[in-house]
């Protein structure tokens, strides 16, 4: 059922108060701070019409009211003004975030997550990009000493793993070049899970004599790439206790809780194939965060998602500012990893 505009209003009004003040919403308050032009008592009869719709809720037995699920949603899709950051805060995030372009793209993700944390004044998170589906851009072989080499692979991802290895015998600086050379030839392009034991015995069909050498190399270069896939940067854990939800204390201690479970937070922030997403309340799959909402939005390198960015925090979240801020630094984060990548 669409409902009619001044619904509508109401339920807009109802919605940003509640935002602003986290009390619960009566129609005498609606009367006074918004102009409609209309009675304390049409505003409540339309406020009973919107919770028997499902867009409201009354927690106690006073007259006033919150928003549902439901009715953020509705405000979400059909309502809400987006707002922009201002001229002096984006100056700000470009100038951070222009400042990690020197960095790895580790360190531009630790920092893209702390910048968001501290503009939202909610809890951030940045899921990595996955290392098992990211494919091998190039390998480098450098010697360390007569028996060690130090490998460095560099995915189309742009993650970066080095690891040593440690040769059964020495190897001449020719023959670890030759090595080097059918390593990329044979990987470069396949991602750690398209690398099996049939490309492996193919460079060492094709590199005969030195299978002692590539024994040694080969399961140490994949065992790097597979023993970490995505990782979960976190800033801004204390934030909610800014925010009257979680004055309760066991509310408090398990949302904390949460946040020390990777494999949840992979599951909660995981890309679905949304350039944005806002997930709110009981929408969320996961049982956790059933009273939280979370907005998160896609990070690209090239025409690549590689992984996600966004906040968490409770369903009386500011919506309008957080759906900005976060569009605004994941436009300007794909647009340094495009040209640093």
């Amino acid at each position: 059922m669409e409902l009619g505009e001044r619904k509508r209003y109401i339920l807009k009004a109802i919605v940003d108060d509640y935002i602003e003040t986290a009390e619960p919403v009566g129609s005498r308050t609606i009367a006074k701070k918004y102009e409609m032009g209309i009675s304390s008592a049409t505003i409540r009869n339309e406020m009973a019409d919107l919770e028997e719709l499902g867009y409201l809720e009354q927690p106690h037995t006073s007259a006033g009211r919150i928003p549902s699920d439901k009715g953020y949603r509705y405000y979400v899709d059909k309502l809400i003004n987006i707002k922009s950051p201002s001229p002096e805060e984006a100056a700000e995030i470009k100038k951070i975030l222009q400042f990690a372009t020197m960095c790895e793209i580790d360190n531009i993700i630790r920092r893209t997550t702390k910048l968001l944390s501290e503009v939202t004044k909610y809890t951030a998170a940045v899921l990595t990009p996955s290392v098992k589906k990211s494919a091998v851009k190039s390998i480098q072989l450098v010697q360390v000493n007569d028996n060690e080499v130090l490998a460095i692979v560099v995915t189309d991802t742009a993650i970066i793993r080095h690891v040593l290895i440690k040769l059964p015998r020495k190897i001449e600086q020719d023959m670890l070049l030759k090595i080097n050379n059918m390593l990329n030839d044979k990987l470069k392009n396949l991602t750690v899970e398209q690398i099996d034991l049939c490309v492996i015995n193919q460079i060492l069909m094709e590199l005969g004599g030195y299978n002692e050498i590539l024994n040694a190399i080969i399961p140490v270069l994949y065992d790097s790439l597979k023993s970490v896939d995505c990782e979960v940067y976190l800033e801004g854990a204390t934030n909610i206790f800014k925010y009257p939800e979680y004055n309760d204390i066991n509310k408090a201690r398990n949302f904390l809780a949460l946040l020390e479970r990777k494999e949840t937070l992979i599951d909660i922030f995981s890309d679905d194939g949304e350039t944005l997403k806002v997930s709110i309340g009981k929408e969320n799959n996961n049982e956790n965060v059933k009273d939280c909402s979370v907005i998160r939005a896609s990070y690209m390198i090239g025409n690549k998602v590689v992984g996600t960015i966004g906040v968490i925090g409770p369903t009386r979240m500011d919506y309008s500012k957080v759906i900005g801020m976060l569009k605004f630094i994941a436009d300007n984060l794909n647009e340094i990893l495009r040209n640093s990548f």
